[in-house]
């Protein structure tokens, strides 16, 4: 699976150097990546092939060096998963599983996401993870997993806690966390439930999707 809206923005911002280095080119200051503004962006990760998220991006610039992108003034982001049918085959229809906001966002050669603060929702969970890194040790969106963050905060109808060290996955799976600097209440008496994606009383239905 390629991730084809990116191949074609990295092919544009890879234009935009050659171009830029062409015998004529004003070279004051010229460096070794390029930027677009305005970019709508869909991203589909080769370790996760059901999966594809969008953003809405300010503005874009691509190193290929590095070969990272990074994506600034963020909006939009989302995550949705395309649905299968029994023969295997993609039947056209998809679900929204997350929603991502960040301030920015930097997708290495690999698909992978990092970032120094971000909010994911996960819509089936109802669920809300606030999650805040550093420079040198980032939030990581791991294509095909979830996501590791140095510190989370974690809120969901049944489910609220601080977590430090966190790797959890899209299915709102903790399975790592440094347990002696984390806390995890369960609300067993909680007046709201999750249910298919939508927060609702507790004995009441799920209201009309």
């Amino acid at each position: 699976m390629q991730k084809t809206g990116l191949y074609a923005l990295l092919a544009i911002l890879i234009f935009a150097l050659i171009f830029a280095f062409l015998p004529g080119a004003d070279r004051g200051g010229a460096k070794t990546d390029a930027t677009l503004q305005g970019v709508e962006l869909r991203l589909f990760p080769s370790r996760d092939a059901d999966a594809v998220w969008s953003f809405s991006a300010r503005n874009v610039s691509s190193n290929p060096v590095s070969n990272e992108t990074l994506l600034t003034g963020i909006s939009g982001g989302k995550r949705v998963v395309r649905e299968r049918g029994a023969d295997g085959k993609l039947t056209g229809r998809e679900t929204l599983d997350a929603t991502l906001d960040a301030p920015d966002l930097t997708i290495d050669g690999q698909d992978d996401i990092t970032t120094r603060q971000a909010r994911i929702t996960l819509v089936k969970q109802c669920a809300n993870i606030l999650m805040k890194g550093t420079p040198d040790n980032p939030v990581k969106i791991e294509q095909g997993y979830g996501f590791t963050a140095p510190v989370a905060e974690i809120s969901s109808p049944n489910v609220n806690g601080h977590a430090e060290k966190l790797r959890m996955t899209f299915n709102f799976v903790s399975e790592d966390m440094d347990n002696a600097q984390s806390t995890t209440t369960y609300d067993l008496d909680a007046s709201t439930t999750c249910r298919d994606g939508k927060i609702i009383p507790v004995g009441s239905q799920a209201p009309n999707q």
